[in-house]
């Protein structure tokens, strides 16, 4: 009878480690989800950044054209300004 007892006693320990395995198991499977979903979002993110980069890039680089233009004395408009008009 007392081996009785020791097995069902096994036996309900390892249904219950069972439940808690396959509750582990869901769970890593939601947190494999978010991960998919985060990996997803910073690879948008760094194409957003690529794309901001080469933005900045182009704003740079016309500007370092327009001090060179400026540097050999092109960079000066030979239209007249309009003038302030006063109400």
């Amino acid at each position: 009878m007392a081996a009785r007892s020791e097995s069902e006693l096994i036996a309900q320990r390892l249904s219950t480690l069972s439940a808690r395995v396959e509750a582990l198991e869901s769970r890593l499977s939601d947190v494999d989800k978010v991960i998919d979903r985060l990996e997803g979002a910073a690879l948008t993110t760094a194409r957003a950044m690529q794309e901001i980069s080469s933005h900045w890039d182009a704003v740079y680089e016309a500007m370092r054209r327009a001090d060179d233009r400026e540097s050999r004395g092109e960079g000066q408009d030979k239209r007249p300004r309009p003038s302030k008009r006063k109400a």
